[in-house]
């Protein structure tokens, strides 16, 4: 149940455009979501959407993806096995800065005369545009043009070009081009545990420090994690005016300053060029060679290059992510596909590291990787762009050796994910919502076992999924128990569901049946292997230690999985004792002590039937087989009226089963709800909510076109209201086009030998060339 209807800001300042999202005069209101809304990253670099001239500003915020900075928790009472070391992402230097004096007047838009502003995301450009027309004090006009870009084709390459040109006099002209080290970072978490860790302490020493012509690199140290990295800047100046340069650096950063005697008309074009290198060992002389040469690459190239690499790069992700879509909401299209560049800008080159809470838009929950990879991101990747959602789950092995030691540190056996992290370390502090969550193991197997089914890519399976399969599974059976009074089933207590509101339980229903699936694929995994690849199984045993009984074990403890359901009301308890709480005020609960957790107490909180995100709702939809649709109906009428809507996480997932069990209003508003979850009003000033936009995706996939995958069968029962559609799936590594307009849908195979599907129970063979029709 929405508890708030999102408001988008006034069309007048943001106005339709599918491909843009713009921005039509300065609006300092909307200034701090506006720099989470124009944000550019590639999922290695990202720099937040703070102007370049340095303000105003809400936070200015240049990342590096894993890049982090380490901190002692503290504990007012200490015990066994808590975490002992946050992870912060780390502020970097930034280096976008391009001040701006026209007759030592400074362009500063808060105060500055504004004849014109237009500023502009453009989503298949893959570019911030901006152009301004000031007027000074003194009469002077001064139109401002620039474009920044994070390169998806140059990992470690942002650019900038700059263009002024004072229209009506001749006027003395400066261009500051500045590294500037904002202190200090973090955010203030004294009244939202969400948000980053806060520090005075100085997070970055500078280890070196060069310059020649117009080109600074410096080079750091954080102090505590030991991490290094190298920020380099490069200019070319084009113009027909007179124009000198000084530049100085160290300590305090570097500052390159251009002097021109600007002419009416002619226009003062300067291109920043901006890379970082970073490294988790004590490689700073190296980096800063490295960030040389990257310079000169990109340099010699041009800034027209990058141009056309980006575009290119873009209309590739576009061919196989677009969603079309037409709907009674006119703003649908442009948030859809500004949702789904997001995504892009979080994953495209993330490579070897994860997917944070918020990609690299903020410090907002620390830069910290989550589930959320797994459950709401990788179910887009895998179906558009399977070597990201194989970069994704690489990741995850790579951790494998410190989930171990996580397991270890807990009491269990097999290995434990940790629930918040950016090197693999367990970084949550609070274990009753962190720790807790053991079904991180479970989303993890899920998303294993979804990429191998729906991309065939067996060797990933073999080389790396399994092993994590089988530490997994270890860790369930372990943690678990045939308990007597359940007349031997296999029950875990003491576990923290997806619902965060509700800590700390016996037989949370949505673990359960993830943990039941996560036994199965390990059993599975290991006696396919044994049969049918031997020498990959010889390898597992090695690596693993695997006894060939251990299969058995877990095939019984899925086989006996204990799930909660309740007889009397029909439905599916969340856990043991959730129907035996009292239910929650929402009457008396005014609009403004939402979310809850920052106006009540957890034990108060604890005591409810209350639901920070779908739960229940969540596992109809992972595993919408192990319930009958009459038991959908009943468990979603009832938990979505306990729902707050507190988490980003829920919107998405209630839309979908809403689709399914016939609640079409619902349905629409949830979608609505999650679409504009950052460009609403629901706090994109501390950066995206990237698990969301992979929900928008799954909302309208899974949700309006009604796809199902379980077991790598592909199903759709398309949503029948629907005015057109259309999407593109890879599977299998053939391409799929589905287009759902006036009722009926349309199956095309734009590539591949053959692809088998169903719609709805009917099942369709399809070939390339031979479009399939059904209504």
């Amino acid at each position: 149940m929405l508890k708030h209807e999102p408001v988008l800001p006034p069309e007048i300042i943001y106005p339709i455009e599918e491909w843009r999202w713009v921005e039509k005069s300065f609006a300092p209101g909307f200034l701090p979501q506006a720099e989470t809304v124009f944000t550019v990253s590639n999922g290695y670099l990202g720099i937040r959407g703070a102007f370049e001239e340095g303000g105003p500003a809400f936070r200015h915020g240049t990342f590096v993806n894993g890049f982090h900075e380490t901190w002692p928790i503290p504990y007012g009472e200490w015990a066994f096995g808590f975490a002992t070391t946050g992870q912060t992402i780390a502020n970097l230097p930034d280096a976008k800065i391009i001040r701006l004096y026209v007759d030592d007047e400074p362009f500063d838009l808060a105060n500055a005369r504004l004849l014109s502003f237009e500023r502009a995301l453009d989503m298949r450009a893959g570019t911030l545009e901006r152009r301004v027309l000031w007027e000074t004090p003194a009469g002077r006009q001064v139109l401002v043009e620039s474009q920044r870009l994070v390169s998806f084709q140059e990992k470690h390459v942002a650019a900038i070009s700059y263009r002024v040109t004072v229209l009506n006099a001749k006027a003395a002209l400066v261009l500051s081009s500045e590294v500037v080290e904002h202190l200090p970072t973090g955010q203030d978490v004294k009244d939202d545990p969400r948000l980053a860790h806060a520090t005075m302490d100085r997070v970055l020493s500078l280890q070196a420090a060069e310059g020649k012509d117009r080109r600074v690199i410096l080079g750091y140290r954080t102090t505590r994690s030991g991490m290094t990295m190298a920020c380099g800047i490069d200019h070319v100046l084009e113009t027909d005016c007179t124009w000198t340069m000084k530049a100085d650096w160290g300590g305090h950063g570097a500052r390159l300053v251009f002097s021109v005697d600007a002419e009416p008309g002619k226009p003062i074009a300067l291109t920043k060029y901006i890379t970082h290198h970073t490294s988790r060992d004590d490689k700073t002389a190296e980096l800063c060679l490295r960030a040389g040469r990257t310079l000169d690459r990109v340099v010699a190239e041009g800034f027209g290059r990058l141009l056309d690499d980006q575009r290119a790069y873009l209309d590739d992700f576009w061919h196989r992510s677009d969603i079309q879509i037409s709907s009674r909401h006119p703003r649908m299209q442009q948030c859809l596909r500004w949702n789904l560049f997001q995504l892009i800008q979080a994953c495209g080159r993330a490579d070897r590291a994860g997917i944070a809470a918020k990609g690299l838009t903020s410090q907002t929950y620390d830069g910290h990787y989550f589930w959320d990879m797994e459950i709401y991101v990788l179910p887009f990747l895998i179906y558009t762009s399977p070597s990201l959602a194989r970069n994704v789950l690489r990741f995850r092995y790579s951790i494998l050796d410190k989930a171990r030691e996580r397991a270890r540190a807990v009491g269990q056996k097999g290995a434990l994910f940790p629930w918040r992290t950016i090197s693999g370390d367990e970084a949550s502090a609070y274990y009753a919502a962190g720790t807790a969550q053991y079904h991180i193991n479970a989303a993890v197997a899920h998303g294993i076992v979804k990429y191998v089914d729906v991309t065939g890519d067996r060797n990933f399976l073999l080389e790396c999924g399994a092993e994590m399969l089988v530490e997994t599974a270890r860790l369930w059976f372990d943690l678990g128990f045939f308990s007597p009074r359940r007349d031997g089933r296999f029950c875990i207590h003491r576990v923290t569901g997806p619902d965060e509101y509700t800590t700390v339980v016996n037989n949370n229903t949505y673990t359960n049946l993830m943990a039941r699936d996560n036994l199965r694929f390990a059993a599975d995994a290991v006696d396919d292997m044994r049969q049918h690849s031997p020498d990959h199984y010889r390898a597992l045993v090695l690596r693993t230690g695997l006894d060939p009984a251990e299969a058995d074990d877990w095939r019984r403890a899925a086989e006996r999985m204990y799930v909660p359901f309740d007889e009397r009301s029909q439905i599916h308890p969340q856990d043991d004792d959730f129907l035996d709480l009292k239910k929650w005020d929402f009457e008396g609960t005014p609009r403004d002590q939402y979310p809850l957790l920052l106006h009540f107490h957890p034990l108060v909180i604890y005591r409810h039937q209350v639901i920070k995100q779908a739960d229940v709702v969540l596992a109809m939809f992972l595993l919408g087989n192990e319930f009958t649709l009459e038991q959908k109906r009943r468990n979603f009428d009832y938990y979505d009226e306990l729902t707050t809507g507190d988490s980003s996480l829920s919107a998405c997932i209630q839309s979908i089963l809403a689709f399914e069990v016939g609640h079409d209003e619902h349905a629409i508003s949830y979608l609505i709800s999650a679409l504009l979850m950052d460009l609403a009003d629901v706090g994109a000033r501390d950066g995206c909510h990237i698990a969301s936009m992979g929900g928008t995706w799954m909302g309208v996939v899974y949700g309006v076109a009604g796809l199902r995958d379980n077991g790598g069968r592909l199903t759709f029962q398309p949503h029948r209201q629907v005015q057109a559609l259309r999407f593109r799936l890879s599977v299998r590594g053939q391409q799929l086009a589905v287009e759902m307009e006036s009722g009926s849908v349309t199956y095309r195979l734009e590539q591949g030998d053959g692809l088998t599907i169903w719609h709805r129970d009917e099942r369709l063979e399809l070939q390339p060339g031979r479009p399939v029709q059904r209504s």
